[in-house]
């Protein structure tokens, strides 16, 4: 990876530090489920992590204040019946976070920002509509209250989590989904699949508007996300087993803008992208090291910057918005990095010698302010994200309280709390206690 030219970035000494000892997080008991997610969730109020426990799946949230050991009585976020998969804190919401489990449901939670001691059981609402677990969930980068699940019964289900219907339902896969990233204004997403097949979807056409025959050759599973500039950017592995990354032009697939071979080690590489920078860093799981690259229009377009290493495997990674990174330490992203029991924040800054805001590494980002209503988005309206300036640092919002408009128990007949439904895409589903809200 060594260049023969010096070239000229910002970004070329971008350097990672963990966090001292009193900054982490210890005695959490990290999930052992075998599955492929990043286990952990982080926003500028809450860290989320997925946690072995008794009797069905759980998750913990702390404040991101509450450093140290953890409390034996914190309480759990519990209500799933199988363990917990996957989970994604709401992009305009810093107190609501969605999870997915085994137990074929998706729930959306409302996270008070004093956790009090009780656990955490009664969630703001179900969504069910698939057969299988789902192993998949990742809201709408722009609209309000717009969800995206799937499932290992290889079926894409959008919800407006507001009133839980499923607005939209996918089944174009035939085999299991490995990820799913939407684009910037989330016209589109990508989707890497057990087929090896990387295919670009329009969920409003309904229709997979661009796909790839094998963008790695190795049978191991993919990840693709969406950069800023609308192109792929994807890790592998090639036929004889090493690690690749990738960069694809959807709209001409049929060669790679880059492709980069790196090593043989065996985890999946989990990619974590700033489209403020353009930086990805990928994580493995099981490697002890963060490798970043940036990505730009010169070849050999995506250039390799530095690793941060350490001595213990990750066994997953949560990735901070940017508006959550302390622009006084000129810290440009932080990591958090699942261990067995224990997790640290690991910092990437630019070395500057100057106090003054960094205009250069801050250009505006993306805030908490949704740009679209859900049924805009419907319609067939895009909208970037509404940006917000870092200049004075984030404060993030106090919990706003939910509006939440109860049922007639008259109109439908007497549903349980996990009351099942077919899903056919429009049905407008049963879900638990308490619909619509709009405020989230």
């Amino acid at each position: 990876m060594s260049r023969s030219i010096v070239r000229q970035s910002k970004f070329r000494h971008v350097f990672g530090q963990a966090g001292k000892t009193e900054q982490g997080y210890d005695d959490i008991r990290v999930s052992k489920v075998t599955w492929d997610s990043s286990f952990c969730a982080v926003n500028p109020k809450f860290l989320a992590v997925i946690v072995e426990s008794s009797g069905g799946g759980a998750f913990l949230v702390l404040p991101l204040s509450k450093m140290g050991r953890l409390d034996k009585n914190h309480p759990l976020v519990t209500g799933h019946t199988g363990p917990v998969l996957d989970i994604d804190w709401c992009p305009h919401n810093d107190n609501i976070l969605a999870s997915c489990s085994e137990d074929t449901t998706a729930m959306v939670w409302q996270i008070p920002d004093q956790m009090g001691t009780r656990p955490i059981s009664e969630p703001i609402v179900v969504l069910e509509g698939h057969s299988k677990r789902v192993g998949i969930v990742t809201w709408h980068p722009t609209a309000r209250n717009i969800l995206l699940t799937a499932g290992s019964d290889n079926l894409i289900i959008i919800w407006n989590v507001g009133t839980g219907e499923a607005l939209i339902s996918m089944d174009d896969h035939p085999d299991l989904i490995y990820n799913v990233s939407w684009n910037r204004n989330g016209s589109l997403f990508c989707t890497t699949c057990k087929d090896r097949r990387l295919r670009v979807c329009d969920p409003r056409k309904r229709e997979v508007v661009a796909e790839r025959m094998a963008p790695h050759d190795g049978i191991r599973p993919m990840r693709a996300i969406f950069t800023r500039d609308g192109n792929l950017f994807t890790t592998g592995f090639t036929r004889m087993s090493q690690r690749e990354l990738g960069l694809w032009d959807p709209t001409s697939f049929e060669e790679p803008i880059a492709l980069l071979e790196l090593d043989t080690s065996n985890g999946v590489l989990l990619p974590y992208y700033d489209p403020d920078t353009n930086m990805v860093y990928l994580c493995g799981k099981g490697d002890s090291s963060i490798r970043y690259f940036e990505i730009t229009e010169e070849p050999p377009y995506v250039h390799y910057l530095s690793t941060f290493s350490s001595k213990e495997p990750q066994r997953g990674m949560g990735f901070m918005p940017k508006r959550g990174v302390d622009v006084s330490k000129c810290e440009i992203a932080r990591l958090y990095k699942l261990h067995d029991k224990k997790c640290e924040p690991i910092a990437m800054t630019v070395p500057r010698k100057s106090d003054l805001f960094q205009d250069d590494l801050y250009p505006d980002t993306a805030g908490s302010d949704p740009a679209l209503e859900p049924e805009e988005w419907l319609e067939g309206r895009d909208e970037d994200p509404i940006l917000q300036s870092l200049r004075d640092g984030y404060v993030p919002p106090k919990s706003r309280e939910l509006k939440v408009a109860k049922k007639n128990v008259l109109d439908s007949r007497p549903t349980t709390r996990r009351s099942m439904s077919s899903c056919d895409g429009s049905a407008n589903l049963p879900v638990s206690h308490t619909l619509p809200y709009s405020d989230l």
